[in-house]
C-alpha cells in the first residue's frame, strides 16, 4: 500500500518542493526560449528555419509523449519515471547550452522534450497519489500557485541571461535545478504506482505519434526555402501520413491504447477539443512570434521582450477564478466564444507594434486585452474538456486536451511563418519581418475569431436539471485510490477537486490543477483559479 502524506508534515513539504521544481524546469524552459531566439540565431548565423525548430523540436517529442509518460509512471513508478525525466531534462540542457552548432541544439531540445514529457504528468501524479485525500485540494493548490509563479518568473529570468550573460545560461541553470530535485526526491518522496496498471505502455503508439508530427513539421518549415515538390519535402509529408494512418489504425486496435479513440464520441469532448485546437494554435503563433518581433522590429532588449507579457499572467492570476464561477453559472459557451473574441481584438492591436514602438501606448493595451481574453476563456474550456466525459475519464480528457494544444502551436509555429513569408535572414531585416509579422498577426486574428464562432456553435451549456443540487463532496478514500499518471498528464486528476456549484451530463467540473492546464508553451495558465478552487473543496 502506498505510503499516506499530511499536507502539514515535513514530508508533505518535501515532496510539494521536488514536484514544484520538477515542473518548473520544464514550465521555466518552455517559455523562455523564445527571448532568446534572434541571440541563438546570430550565433550561429542560422537561417529563421532554426529558430522555428529550436521550438518545435521540444514541442514535438513532449506532445507525443505525454501521455505515454503518464502510463510508464502507473505502470513501473511515478517517483521512478519523473526522476527519470529530471535527469533527462537536465543532460539535454546540458547539451543545450553546450552545442556547437544549430543541429546539435535541435538535437537537443527534442532530447529535452522527452524528459517534459516523462516528469510533467509525474509531478502531479507523485501528489495525487501520496496526499492522504481530505489534503489533496490543498497540495494541488500549492502545486498550481507557486508552480504558477516560478513559470511568470521565467521570462522575466531569461530576458535578463541573455542580455547580462549568454543564451546557454537558460539552459544551464536547470542543471543545478535538477539535481537538487533528485536529492529531495530520492530522500523524501514516496514511491507510489497504480496496481490495475498491467501489460506493455503503448509505446508504438508513442512512436508513431512522434513520426506523423515530426514528418509533416519538417515537410511544413522547409516548403518555404525547398518548395513543396523537393524531394525531402515530399518524403517528409509521406512519412508523416504514413504515421498518421498508422497511429489511428494501431490505436483502434490495442486493447489498452495511449488514446482510446472512443473519448471521441463525446460531442461536447470533441467540440472543446476543435475550439482548443484554433485557439492554442493562434497563440502559439503569435507568442512565437511576438517576442522576436519585439526585439528585431521595436528595438526592444531581450528583458524588455521578456517581460512584455507579464501583465497577461498577472491578469490570469487575478481573474481567472472569476471567470471559472462565471462560467458555473451561466455556463460555458458565452465564455469560451467571447474569450478568443477578445483575443483576436488583441491580435489587430498588435499592428501597431512597429519601430521604435512604445510599451505603454503600442504594446501594453493590446497585452492587456489579450490577458482579459485568455482570462475569461481557459478556466471554462480546460473545466468543459474535462468535465465533458464520466470521472473515469477525466484525466485522461486532460492529457488529450493538453496534446491537443501543444500539438496545434506546434503546427503553427511550421505553418504560420511560411504563410507570412517569413524564412531565411527575415529576422535580421527589420522591414521583412514586421510586414510578415502584420500578415502573421491577421492570420491568428481570423483563426481566434473562427474559433470563437464554432465555440457559439458547437459548445453546449449543459443544464441543471429540476431540482437538482451541487454534487456532495466524495468520500474520503485511500491516498493511492485510483490516481493515476497516465491521468494526470498535462492537468489534474479528476476527483481531486471540483468548482463550486457545478452541473454537467457527465462529471462535475473539475477544478483545482486543472486550471493550469495552459498548455501553450507561453503564459502560465490559471493558477489563482487553481487555489481558490482548491479552498472551495477544501471547506467541503
Amino acid at each position: 500500500m502506498n505510503e499516506v502524506v499530511r499536507f502539514g508534515s515535513a514530508s508533505g513539504r518535501w515532496l510539494l518542493l521536488a514536484s514544484i521544481l520538477g515542473s518548473a524546469i520544464a514550465g521555466i524552459d518552455a517559455t523562455v526560449v523564445n527571448v532568446a531566439l534572434p541571440a541563438i540565431g546570430e550565433e550561429f548565423d542560422a537561417p529563421f528555419e532554426v529558430l522555428q525548430w529550436t521550438i518545435t523540436a521540444y514541442t514535438l517529442t513532449l506532445a507525443a509523449f505525454i501521455l505515454l509518460g503518464g502510463s510508464l509512471g502507473d505502470r513501473y513508478g511515478r517517483k521512478r519515471v519523473f526522476v527519470i525525466g529530471v535527469v533527462w531534462f537536465a543532460v539535454a540542457s546540458l547539451l543545450c547550452g553546450l552545442a556547437p552548432n544549430a543541429g546539435t541544439l535541435i538535437a537537443a531540445r527534442a532530447l529535452q522534450g522527452i524528459g517534459g514529457a516523462l516528469l510533467t504528468p509525474g509531478s502531479l501524479a507523485m501528489i495525487q497519489a501520496s496526499f492522504a485525500w481530505e489534503d489533496r485540494a490543498r497540495a494541488i493548490g500549492a502545486w498550481s500557485g507557486l508552480g504558477g509563479v516560478a513559470t511568470a518568473i521565467g521570462p522575466f529570468l531569461g530576458g535578463w541571461l541573455v542580455e547580462s550573460v549568454s543564451w546557454r545560461w537558460i539552459f544551464l541553470i536547470n542543471v543545478p535545478i535538477a539535481v537538487v530535485v533528485v536529492i529531495i526526491s530520492h530522500r523524501h518522496v514516496p514511491e507510489t504506482r497504480n496496481p490495475s496498471a498491467t501489460g506493455t505502455p503503448d509505446y508504438l503508439g508513442g512512436l508513431l505519434g512522434a513520426g506523423a508530427l515530426g514528418g509533416w513539421t519538417y515537410a511544413l518549415i522547409d516548403i518555404p526555402t525547398a518548395g513543396p515538390l523537393a524531394a525531402p519535402v515530399v518524403t517528409a509529408a509521406a512519412i508523416g501520413t504514413v504515421c498518421t494512418v498508422a497511429f489511428f489504425i494501431t490505436e483502434s486496435r490495442l486493447a489498452r491504447p495511449m488514446l482510446p479513440l472512443g473519448i471521441f464520441a463525446v460531442r461536447q469532448f470533441s467540440a472543446t477539443n476543435a475550439v482548443t485546437f484554433l485557439i492554442y494554435g493562434a497563440f502559439g503563433g503569435i507568442f512565437f512570434l511576438l517576442v522576436v518581433h519585439l526585439q528585431v522590429v521595436a528595438g526592444f532588449s531581450p528583458l524588455a521582450a521578456g517581460i512584455a507579457l507579464l501583465p497577461v499572467t498577472v491578469l490570469m492570476l487575478l481573474l481567472s477564478s472569476r471567470a471559472g464561477a462565471l462560467s458555473v453559472r451561466i455556463g460555458p459557451r458565452i465564455p469560451m466564444a467571447a474569450g478568443p473574441a477578445i483575443c483576436a481584438v488583441a491580435a489587430l492591436m498588435m499592428l501597431g507594434i512597429g519601430e521604435g514602438a512604445s510599451y505603454w501606448v503600442d504594446v501594453l493595451p493590446s497585452v492587456v486585452v489579450l490577458g482579459l481574453g485568455l482570462s475569461l476563456l481557459v478556466a471554462p474550456l480546460t473545466s468543459t474538456a474535462l468535465s465533458s466525459v464520466h470521472d473515469a475519464q477525466a484525466g485522461l480528457a486532460s492529457g488529450v486536451n493538453n496534446a491537443v494544444a501543444r500539438a496545434a502551436g506546434l503546427l503553427a509555429i511550421a505553418v504560420l511563418p511560411a504563410l507570412a513569408g517569413l524564412s531565411g535572414d527575415a529576422y535580421t531585416d527589420p522591414p521583412v519581418f514586421a510586414e510578415g509579422f502584420r500578415f502573421a498577426a491577421m492570420v491568428c486574428a481570423g483563426v481566434l475569431a473562427a474559433a470563437a464562432v464554432l465555440a457559439a456553435v458547437t459548445v453546449r451549456n449543459p443544464v441543471l436539471p429540476e431540482g437538482a443540487e451541487r454534487p456532495a463532496a466524495p468520500t474520503p478514500k485511500p491516498a493511492d485510490a485510483g490516481a493515476t499518471g497516465a491521468e494526470t498528464a498535462g492537468t489534474g486528476g479528476s476527483r481531486t477537486a471540483r468548482a463550486a456549484g457545478a452541473w454537467t451530463t457527465g462529471s462535475p467540473v473539475t477544478g483545482a490543477a486543472t486550471l493550469r492546464h495552459c498548455a501553450v508553451d507561453g503564459p502560465p495558465a490559471a493558477v489563482c483559479a487553481a487555489v481558490q478552487e482548491s479552498r472551495h473543496s477544501a471547506d467541503d
